[in-house]
């Protein structure tokens, strides 16, 4: 496979690449690692802002686990650009990242962006892969992880319940363990598409119906986006109120980080699910492309897509560096936050919850 093949096919690891061969002052990029498809090496990049103490706060920001939402990554892209183009002359920027990291990966799964495939080069779906069950039930069959095999989508790899994750998903642990798991406070964002009308901002569990363990730091983080961004247009929820998963990865690493936590860091891993059912209904012919359900087809709704999230991701980058205003909580104080964000999404599983339950 050559260079004008991966260019047709994968454009968006072409352009990766030539952002990492042009950064900007501060900016350094790695390779995580590489996939090879029938043959091909196929690299998943990292870029990264900051100092490099393991303790400064950080921000993760990710992008194309699912190779057919092609969208992310082009999301995450046009930030990295607009971004790069900060630090070439904005020494406010700098300031800001002498005090809190950033760190980029705006393709985890190239072969699957590569085959035009929500899974991997492997027929493995990332956000399945872990090792991790779900305490209750997708309420549609399969759609929450299966092990028939790789023939069918949502498919969890055969080694997903012994731990033993594809590289893609142990790439992205790695990192997490070593440069969140430290940190005096992390954020993740996980950008996907393929669901609802609106642009949601997902927290988990995905796995379980049951409160999330931070909730009182998600509802202060919320509560400082609602502040900031009076008129935003997310609708920030658990996942678990839309369907629940076997496998997430982010459930996973939130729950490692949760067991490992000694010096009391928070971390919040959320998703960013974009409302592609929207772009559907507006231009219908679309669902008869295999893109068409994920993506946005017609041009001024892709450019509009790409540059109606930036406000967001910066306001992440500066919320992981003051965390202090959420992430720091008197027990008091989370008792009382705790009842509040119960009451606003979890109450109507109250009663409700046997009958979706499904040890």
């Amino acid at each position: 496979m050559d260079l004008v093949h991966l260019s047709r096919n994968v454009p968006e690891l072409i352009e990766i690449d030539r952002l990492a061969g042009d950064l900007p002052r501060g900016m350094r990029v790695r390779v995580l690692d590489s996939i090879i498809h029938h043959g091909v090496e196929l690299p998943i990049h990292c870029f990264e802002a900051g100092p490099d103490d393991p303790e400064t706060p950080v921000f993760l920001l990710t992008g194309g686990v699912h190779g057919l939402e092609r969208i992310g990554t082009h999301v995450v892209i046009a930030y990295m650009k607009t971004l790069f183009s900060h630090m070439a002359w904005d020494e406010a920027q700098h300031d800001h990242f002498k005090k809190a990291r950033l760190i980029i990966v705006p393709l985890v799964n190239p072969a699957g962006m590569l085959l035009r495939s929500r899974s991997n080069g492997r027929g493995v779906d990332l956000m399945r892969n872990a090792p991790v069950e779900a305490v209750h039930n997708s309420w549609v069959p399969f759609v929450g992880g299966h092990r028939l095999g790789p023939f069918m989508a949502w498919y969890r790899g055969a080694g997903a319940d012994e731990g033993a994750m594809e590289k893609e998903s142990q790439a992205l642990e790695e990192l997490v363990r070593s440069k969140l798991f430290p940190a005096k406070a992390a954020i993740s964002l996980d950008v996907h598409s393929g669901f609802g009308t609106v642009d949601r901002l997902w927290f988990p569990y995905a796995k379980s119906r049951d409160p999330f363990p931070s909730l009182a730091e998600v509802y202060r983080l919320n509560a400082l986006l609602d502040r900031s961004y009076p008129n935003h247009i997310y609708k920030v929820e658990p996942q678990s109120l839309n369907y629940t998963t076997h496998g997430d990865l982010w459930d996973y690493f939130y729950d490692q980080h949760h067991a490992s936590n000694s010096h009391g860091g928070a971390y919040l891993p959320l998703a960013l699910e974009l409302g592609s059912w929207l772009w559907v209904k507006k231009n219908p012919l679309q669902i008869f492309s295999l893109l068409g359900a994920f993506n946005p087809i017609i041009r001024h709704r892709y450019q509009r897509i790409l540059r109606r999230h930036l406000a967001l991701l910066d306001f992440m980058t500066r919320a992981a560096a003051s965390h202090g205003i959420w992430s720091k909580l008197s027990e008091a104080e989370r008792k009382e936050i705790n009842e509040k964000a119960h009451d606003r999404w979890y109450s109507e599983f109250e009663g409700a919850l046997p009958s979706f339950a499904a040890k």
